[in-house]
C-alpha cells in the first residue's frame, strides 16, 4: 500500500485548466482498483491518495500520467506503507497489497 502526496508547485494557478483531466485520471484510478482514498490536503492545498499497486514502478507511471504532475502543477511523493495494525473498521487494509 502507498500514500501519494501531490504538493502544488508555483504553477498551481494552472490547475483549473486541467481539473477535468485530473478528475478523469482520479476516476480511472478508482475504476482500476488502484485508488482507495483521494482527498485534498488542508489548508495548504495539494492532494493525498491511498493506493494499492503490485509494483511501485506501475504506481510511479500512473502518477506521472496525472495531468497535474505532467504539467508541473504538482510534484508527487510516494511512500510505501506496510500496515501492521488498524482500527477494526479498517482491518481490510492489512490484506491489501
Amino acid at each position: 500500500m502507498y500514500i501519494v502526496i501531490l504538493n502544488l508547485t508555483d504553477k498551481k494557478a494552472d490547475a483549473p485548466a486541467h481539473m477535468a483531466d485530473h478528475n478523469a485520471w482520479i476516476a480511472q484510478g478508482f475504476e482500476d482498483g488502484v485508488f482507495l482514498v483521494v482527498g485534498s490536503l488542508k489548508p495548504q492545498g495539494g492532494g493525498a491518495i491511498l493506493a494499492v499497486a503490485e509494483d511501485i514502478t506501475d504506481l510511479e507511471a500512473r502518477v506521472a500520467a496525472d495531468p497535474f504532475v505532467s504539467k508541473g502543477i504538482a510534484t508527487p511523493h510516494i511512500q510505501q506503507i506496510a500496515p501492521a495494525r488498524t482500527d477494526a473498521r479498517l482491518s481490510f487494509l492489512k490484506d491489501v497489497a
